[in-house]
């Protein structure tokens, strides 16, 4: 983290930590959701804010009334006194007649039922900062926004306040709070989340301008209309239900495969990169966030106000879950999105299941390399500074956490303390299951209270002894539970099973609890219960495990959502969330649980929410941002790398008293004829390619490698032409030591330790593409396959791409099926591509070859034969050491060695020393061979 003391970094964001709200000062009475929840409120939705409507800057009408239940009837008969701290409401007030108070216990004299209904009356949360943006449903029409022309009459034009945004991340923004006193330089991009149209421009510039002082925050304007079309219709109806495999059936749902609303998301990212583009200096790090601006890193890459930008560290980070590829590609802007994602140097992810699940979709729609680590990009940055020039997109895993020791330091607050002592007194001799969601179908709250009812049926003895305290996050239409969501379960449960002195389901707000009311919750709870049906990390669950260090008491948790993936949150209590009877039986399990078994569960939830925390998720991710960054940015353009000098090398060369030289065959020294005909034509070694080889391995003081794909058959004839020059064949699979005073010419195997019966489950996948694929075939090798699925002509015709679909669906079922299970890499080419074990390439082969001990005593092989045959010095002894290659690992990894020239003959972005034009390699390398 130290290295980011350096920098400043730039947080974009789709809305700012703080927004403003036009008048005087703050209103009178504070806006305490806003204030205590609003910093946590979204954290655990995987970034993913309520939905909600451009509302004014100013508070109008009233938030929806509570949840309504047989129960609200006994109230008005309610008469035993309650206590309520001073600063904060008590919203469970409404329920103390139904739960017994202890004896003894009843010392505070406080205000009757009547007077804190009419306090909860006068509490109505600015609705600028409890609702957002709406989802319409796709057949209706646009909503009428009556805030947005309500005047300001009674306001100065120019007078405003700064608020928290709960519309903001709160898990990020608790995130980068937490590593402030290490993160010196940070600037926020993005938007206030209220109706902008009416601001003057004199009042957005005052904005600017203070927001950047007092808040180190860049605002974003976007018109209202564009905002709302972005956010409502594309990110709430076409991302987010693809994002959680939520697709919806068609032809009801066209809005979400035509959606129109794409012109709108690509005019917000845009706006967001032109505010980027004025305020980043060298140095500084981009970190982008979430599904809202997925086109961003691309749009920066490609600036060409700021061309710098095409080799600045630019992460993307995404808070809420990637599916499969299946889901992802049923989007018509597919492409569009993951080349987005693509121009960062690093795309984060919150498990590491939806990282595999974005590599194979970036394998299988762009047909491009994917590996463990990440996404090798052949087309680069179309249009900017590094067009056609390939490059390496890390890929990574970043568990979201939370900050534990603010957490503590909440839990300390003597509000914290009393709410706890309270809620035991009202439910006292009950046991309370505490849940905590948005209203929302992903959130799966509707199966949630379905299995607690079942619960309540099928073990009768607990009824009036347990209670489901449900907190919500309202997200939709103006009361979403009225609509149908959930009000019909919780009014069914509560009419069969309430009693005047029982109520099984309290179903409350979150504008109704505060944070420290919230906290308490989770200290008193016996069971906490998570249904999600798709989530990424519910960080609300790492709360619940922190709270509970004095209790212990077990968490129940749906296996969909990122958190459990972990090992550490195993140890809860895993249900399926569309299995109602395993949830009911889930809870009973939890309740009944010996202590000794929940402290044992416990302990193991508490490892790790103490250990993957914010400040490990910002300083790891954005120190691996900065990492890829130094190793992507290290590839020079190939304009400016020098051609092969040979005045200046050919010295060199002829004084070295020792010379390795490592050639590429295919592509270097020897041209093939990739047309059917050619490839499945019998091997006949080039006459040219020989001779050459010959010659420099007849000067005594030159050891010759020859490096190539093909299989060890073919390279037995190069071998018996060529004894002297040492080959690797199958890309690194085996290596032949050269023939010397009569000994060598072994072939030594480099994938002996590993599991080979992959390749008969390889070919058998690709022959069943075989048949579908006119022209194509396979070549199966001794360790490696090739599909070769278009030997035609070069131009794009519709066979050609159908064979590229057939290609990348053929390289996805592999590394579905077969990639992790066994260790396989595919490397794609232009057509045809290569599955070969993990971790053997020709440069682990190089590596091995200039090893002190050379190949034969190379740790990858464990069947050599004891040969008493010395190598000429490894790359040390060498004095020169020359690398003549297309393949970039290899000539990166030679850069190393002080005495080694490597050349490229790729004609792509490299890092190599010299580029060298392919037709020219013959020539230059005969000046070479007839050095002395």
């Amino acid at each position: 983290m130290s290295s980011l003391r350096n920098h400043r970094v730039i947080i974009a964001s789709l809305f700012l930590p703080t927004t403003t709200v036009l008048g005087e000062s703050s209103p009178p009475t504070p806006d305490i959701y806003a204030r205590e929840v609003g910093a946590t409120a979204t954290q655990d939705l995987g970034g993913r804010p309520p939905a909600f409507r451009h509302a004014s800057s100013r508070s109008i009408g009233s938030a929806p009334a509570p949840l309504k239940s047989i129960v609200d009837d006994l109230k008005s008969r309610a008469i035993t006194p309650i206590s309520t701290p001073p600063s904060e409401l008590n919203p469970f007030s409404k329920f103390a007649s139904l739960a017994p108070s202890p004896a003894g216990k009843g010392s505070i004299s406080p205000p009757s039922i009547q007077n804190i209904d009419a306090s909860l009356a006068k509490f109505q949360p600015d609705l600028v900062h409890s609702i957002r943006l709406q989802r319409r449903s796709s057949s209706s029409k646009p909503p009428r926004y009556p805030s947005l022309t309500r005047s300001y009459t009674n306001a100065p034009a120019e007078s405003y306040y700064f608020a928290p945004n709960i519309h903001c991340n709160g898990g990020l923004k608790n995130a980068v709070d937490s590593v402030k006193d290490r993160m010196t330089s940070k600037l926020w991009v993005g938007t206030l989340g209220n109706s902008t149209d009416a601001y003057s421009t004199e009042l957005k510039a005052s904005v600017d301008r203070r927001m950047m002082e007092k808040h180190s925050s860049l605002p974003v304007w976007i018109p209202d209309a564009e905002f709302e079309s972005c956010y409502d219709e594309f990110c709430h109806q076409v991302l987010w239900p693809c994002l959680h495999y939520a697709v919806p059936d068609a032809p009801k749902t066209k809005l979400f495969f035509e959606s129109a609303a794409f012109k709108q998301y690509v005019a917000v990212n845009k706006r967001f990169a032109e505010a980027i583009e004025s305020v980043w200096t060298e140095g500084d790090v981009v970190w982008i966030n979430d599904y809202h601006l997925m086109l961003l890193p691309l749009l920066l890459r490609k600036s060409t106000r700021i061309p710098a930008l095409a080799c600045a560290p630019i992460g993307f980070f995404m808070h809420v879950a990637f599916p499969s590829s299946e889901i992802f590609r049923c989007l018509s802007v597919r492409e569009q999105l993951l080349r987005g994602m693509l121009g960062a140097d690093l795309v984060g992810f919150q498990t590491a299941s939806y990282a595999r699940h974005f590599r194979q979709t970036v394998s299988r729609i762009l047909a491009v390399e994917a590996l463990p680590k990440g996404i090798q990009v052949e087309y680069g940055i179309p249009g900017g500074a590094r067009e056609g020039h390939g490059r390496f997109v890390d890929v990574g895993v970043f568990p979201m956490g939370i900050d534990v020791g603010a957490l503590r330091e909440r839990r300390r607050e003597p509000d914290v303390s009393y709410w706890v002592q309270l809620l035991r007194q009202r439910y006292a001799g009950m046991m309370i299951v505490v849940g905590r969601d948005k209203l929302d179908e992903i959130q799966g709250v509707r199966h949630k209270l379905e299995a607690f009812e079942l619960f309540l049926k099928k073990w009768p003895e607990y009824q009036g002894k347990v209670i489901l305290l449900q907190v919500a996050l309202q997200t939709t239409e103006s009361n979403e539970l009225a609509a149908g969501g959930v009000s019909d379960v919780v009014a069914r449960i509560n009419s069969a099973f309430s009693t005047l002195t029982y109520q099984p389901v309290v179903f409350l707000h979150t504008q109704e609890v505060t944070f420290s009311q919230y906290l308490a919750l989770l200290t008193v709870a016996d069971a906490f219960l998570v249904t999600s049906l798709r989530e990424g990390m519910a960080l609300r669950t790492h709360e619940f495990v922190e709270c509970q260090d004095g209790r212990h008491r077990p968490l129940i948790l749906s296996e969909f959502t990122g958190s459990y993936s972990y090992s550490g949150f195993r140890s809860c209590i895993a249900v399926n969330p569309y299995d109602t009877h395993g949830t009911a039986k889930a809870i009973r399990q939890a309740l009944t649980m010996s202590d000794e078994e929940a402290l044992s569960r416990w302990e193991d939830l508490h490892n790790h929410v103490v250990t993957q925390t914010a400040q490990t998720f910002v300083t790891s991710f954005l120190t691996r941002c900065l990492r890829a960054n130094t190793e992507h940015t290290t590839q020079t353009d190939l304009n400016s790398v020098p051609a092969l000098n040979t005045t200046l090398l050919l010295p060199r060369y002829k004084h070295s008293p020792r010379r390795i030289l490592l050639l590429d065959f295919e592509g270097t020294l020897w041209r093939p004829d990739l047309s059917r005909a050619g490839l499945l034509a019998p091997f006949v070694p080039p006459e040219g390619a020989v001779e050459l080889l010959n010659k420099f391995s007849a000067n005594k003081r030159n050891e010759v490698w020859l490096l190539s794909g093909l299989p060890v058959k073919s390279l037995e004839r190069v071998a018996a032409k060529a004894p002297e020059v040492g080959i690797v064949a199958e890309n690194g699979c085996f290596a032949k030591i050269p023939v010397q005073n009569g000994k060598g010419g072994v072939w030594i195997s480099m994938v002996a330790n590993l599991n080979l019966t992959w390749k008969g489950l390889c070919v058998e996948i690709l022959n069943y593409f075989t048949e579908r694929t006119p022209g194509s075939f396979v070549e199966e090798r001794e360790a490696s396959v090739v599909w070769r699925f278009w030997s035609g002509p070069t131009d794009d015709c519709s066979d050609r791409q159908w064979a590229r679909r057939q290609a990348a669906e053929a390289q996805n079922h592999i590394f579905d099926s077969l990639g992790e299970r066994y260790g396989l890499r595919i490397i794609p080419g232009s057509n045809s591509f290569l599955v070969l074990p993990n971790n053997i390439s020709r440069s682990t082969a190089v590596g091995a070859i200039l090893h002190p001990g050379g190949p034969a005593h190379s740790p990858r092989s464990s069947s050599v034969p004891d040969l008493d045959v010395p190598v000429n010095g490894g790359g040390g002894e060498a004095g020169f050491v020359f690398a003549v290659s297309g393949d970039e690992k290899l000539l990166r990894r030679l850069n190393e060695l002080d005495n080694a020239e490597t050349v490229s003959t790729s004609g792509k972005g490299t890092d190599a020393k010299w580029k060298l034009d392919a037709v020219e390699v013959g020539d230059v390398m005969w000046l070479f061979a007839n050095c002395p």
